[in-house]
């Protein structure tokens, strides 16, 4: 997993630091990504130009005669957009379904294509009324139990811009998202248990034009460097990491994080990210009263909000407006590709290093991690490519398996505990030294044991024993 390079497993051995040993072997399992849907609502643009049923649409005919008004026929017509996703139930959407009636139709803003009516199946479907506590309960909060029992865990948000996954993860309209339902439930858990104690950790950083910023660092224009190593995966050199004390201070540093983020207007989304998100929060559990060896786990959960990819032709950006769409469409692309090669029916090299996006998700798409994937999508015919392609992607991708394993550490934890004794008996041994040294130069002076009761009976029986 992503994590910050920093110096966490304390000082060397004669700093009086602790020593562990990381065990991750004898609990790993295969697990498959979770894969959800989200269609988002039509806007209130998109509604003003959707098409209406084709009875309204051309005037009175046998089946709408009872009902045909010429202000109602007048309202509906030059409607320009129709629907071409529809979910059926809790796991079922059909992409491009036909017309009620069965005929043939041409397709409106989808370059004279025919219905194709393809359906996919998913782990989970939501539709257009879904909430945003519907969204959470069925996707990221299986997540805390794993992140609390020691795994880490991956939820991101996919799809085109303008589809809603800034709003699914981040809030708005009054609505927490998903950091601030999940946040909400972390820290009530932790404030229920009294058997660990618990340390947490955040970071914050956006990927923009291929460059890793800090979001919470007083320089947020500083590029950083990714590292990787066996030990600790994929590291971000001199990410800065701050330690919330509950649910206001996370939201807190959200929102500062968000308000430097890059974002931009574009034909397609009035308020469009331009740079892929990655929110990190790191769980460290200590058991209390472990005695001399404790068991400590460490797990990371990464919450993702993907820049969505564009065609130029909708987003009409020029300049910096389109290098952003190019490189977000690159590292999207990246993306797609080791996407394929985990699904492939036989081994195959996957790139994770086209791209600063893939190798920060390496672990979350083929490593010790449990992943959740968040597939947002329109409704609207005018996103009829982008939404087809997304579904497709998302399919492929309830394939992929990863190897998950809990993070446990067996820490000695009260080894600085020791060397301190240690140190503070050297420096009495010093002291009553000085006061021996200085008596045989000069008058002695006594050093006045606290007197014990049990001394006089001692003393009682010595006199009558003489």
């Amino acid at each position: 997993m992503l994590a910050a390079r920093a110096q966490r497993n304390g000082k060397t051995e004669a700093d009086g630091s602790e020593s562990t040993e990381m065990d991750k072997g004898s609990e790993s399992t295969q697990a498959a990504i979770l894969v959800a849907v989200r269609v988002r609502p039509f806007s209130a643009e998109e509604q003003a130009q959707l098409a209406k049923p084709e009875g309204q649409q051309f005037g009175p005919t046998a089946r709408n005669l009872a009902s045909y008004t010429e202000a109602a026929a007048e309202a509906t017509k030059g409607g320009t957009i129709r629907r071409v996703v529809h979910a059926i139930d809790d796991h079922v959407v059909v992409f491009d379904p036909p017309d009620d009636s069965g005929a043939a139709r041409s397709t409106v803003g989808a370059s004279n294509k025919r219905a194709r009516d393809v359906r996919f199946v998913f782990d989970r479907v939501y539709g257009e009324d879904a909430t945003q506590r519907d969204v959470y309960e069925g996707t990221t909060r299986g997540l805390l139990d794993a992140v609390l029992g020691g795994y880490n865990a991956t939820v991101f948000a996919y799809g085109a811009t303008g589809c809603g996954k800034t709003y699914t993860i981040s809030g708005g309209g009054g609505e927490a998202g998903v950091v601030g339902l999940a946040m909400q439930e972390l820290y009530a858990r932790i404030g229920a248990s009294d058997a660990a104690d618990v340390d947490v950790a955040v970071s914050y950083l956006e990927v923009y034009n291929e460059t890793i910023r800090d979001l919470l660092a007083a320089d947020t224009g500083r590029a950083l460097a990714l590292r990787e190593d066996a030990r600790q995966g994929v590291t971000v050199a001199g990410l800065s990491e701050h330690a919330p004390r509950g649910v206001d201070a996370v939201l807190a540093l959200m929102a500062r994080g968000n308000a430097n983020r890059t974002m931009s207007a574009t034909a397609a989304n009035a308020v469009s990210s331009r740079s892929h998100a990655v929110l990190q929060v790191r769980v460290r559990q200590r058991a209390r009263g472990g005695g001399l060896r404790t068991a400590e786990t460490q797990a990371t959960l990464s919450i993702i909000d993907l820049a969505g990819s564009e065609r130029a032709a909708v987003a009409r950006g020029s300049g910096a407006r389109m290098r952003e769409g190019a490189n977000i469409n690159r590292s999207l692309l990246a993306l797609a590709n080791c996407i394929n090669a985990l699904c492939a029916p036989t081994p195959r090299h996957v790139p994770y290093r086209d791209s600063k996006l893939t190798r920060l998700l390496k672990f979350s798409l083929g490593g010790n991690c449990r992943t959740v994937m968040i597939t947002c999508v329109s409704p609207a015919s005018t996103f009829f490519e982008e939404t087809h392609s997304t579904l497709k992607y998302a399919s492929r991708a309830k394939r992929i398996r990863t190897t998950v394993a809990r993070n446990t550490k067996s820490a000695a934890a009260h080894v600085a505990q020791y060397q301190a004794i240690i140190r503070a008996q050297k420096a009495e041994i010093q002291r009553l030294t000085r006061i021996v040294e200085e008596g045989r130069a000069g008058p002695v002076r006594a050093v006045v044991a606290p007197h014990k009761p049990h001394d006089d009976h001692d003393a009682l029986r010595r006199r009558r024993a003489v």
